[in-house]
């Protein structure tokens, strides 16, 4: 197990930068306070605090873009997301500020709170946005490793953390597809924290899996190199397990393989209300994005006939 969550990194990762980092600043909106509070004793005009105003955090976070500093805004999945969706398009994507926008909670980690609190949509909605870069780490190992590479790039950058983690960390790097074993039945693509559950899924299939950490902008070389591996190879299939609305990535890898045929299987959070309440695991094995309700969609799909 890792020995920090992916919201604590977050905190370690940010005060240690704003320690050598002049141009950083941190925006809350009454989420993860406590694990700023250092920062904001060493840095108190870099650590702001706007209460519950998601569209001012961000609004605010552009201002201090304007003025040269690198601003990142916190908050819980849907609120930095979808509540001042309007704001990012405007006030950063327009304006081709950057930025870094940091959630925590996402897809169900809130599990008992409802709608209001769970955070299916946001990659979905954020990749409408041209120029957004989208991070989407797998430990909190690899979220520190991923900001650090990409949070001074001067594109508006998110970085989605769940509490849902692998077990061992990946040598992972911004904007690139990791290869983490080739097979020749097809190729998975996992992204972020369902690598461990595509690996047990797939332990005696004979596939490739490709490690996604970076959404946007996406490797289609890599994904192209190993889904199409050989000249005579006439087409592809491509297993795509995402832990947000499914088939999200499906445009990208159609892009990546054409003119080639490609099939894919999308596996992800069916786009449908999601009116249960539980822990995160739990609606995980309701919905078949447990490593059981992986295997049958891919056995399906391969045409596997089961034990």
């Amino acid at each position: 197990m890792t020995e920090a969550t992916m919201r604590e990194q977050m905190g370690s990762t940010l005060q240690d930068l704003m320690d050598t980092d002049p141009r950083l600043a941190v925006v809350l909106a009454d989420i993860s306070t406590g694990y700023f509070e250092r920062a904001a004793a060493a840095h108190p005009n870099r650590v702001i605090g706007v209460g519950i105003m998601e569209q001012t955090a961000v609004s605010l976070a552009a201002g201090l873009a304007l003025e040269g500093f690198i601003p990142v805004v916190h908050s819980i999945t849907p609120f930095v997301v979808e509540r001042p969706f309007e704001q990012i398009k405007d006030d950063f994507c327009y304006q081709r500020l950057g930025g870094n926008f940091i959630s925590t909670g996402a897809s169900y980690d809130y599990g008992t709170d409802g709608m209001t609190h769970y955070g299916m949509g946001d990659v979905p909605i954020l990749r409408t946005l041209p120029g957004m870069e989208i991070v989407v780490p797998g430990t909190p190992r690899e979220f520190d490793v991923l900001f650090r590479a990409a949070y001074a790039d001067g594109a508006p950058t998110y970085f989605r953390l769940a509490a849902q983690a692998n077990a061992a960390d990946r040598p992972v790097s911004f904007g690139q597809l990791e290869v983490v074993r080739r097979g020749s039945r097809a190729c998975v693509v996992a992204v972020g924290p369902m690598l461990d559950r595509v690996i047990e899924a797939v332990k005696d299939l004979h596939v490739t899996i490709l490690y996604c950490t970076t959404v946007a902008p996406f490797d289609a070389e890599t994904l192209r190199a190993e889904a199409l591996r050989g000249e005579a190879a006439p087409g592809a299939s491509v297993i795509l397990v995402e832990p947000y609305y499914e088939a999200t990535l499906v445009p990208e890898i159609v892009a990546a393989l054409k003119p080639r045929a490609v099939r894919v299987e999308a596996i992800g959070v069916p786009r449908r209300i999601v009116s249960h309440y539980g822990s995160a695991s739990e609606h995980d094995a309701d919905l078949g994005l447990d490593a059981s309700g992986i295997r049958a969609r891919i056995e399906a799909f391969l045409g596997v006939a089961r034990a």
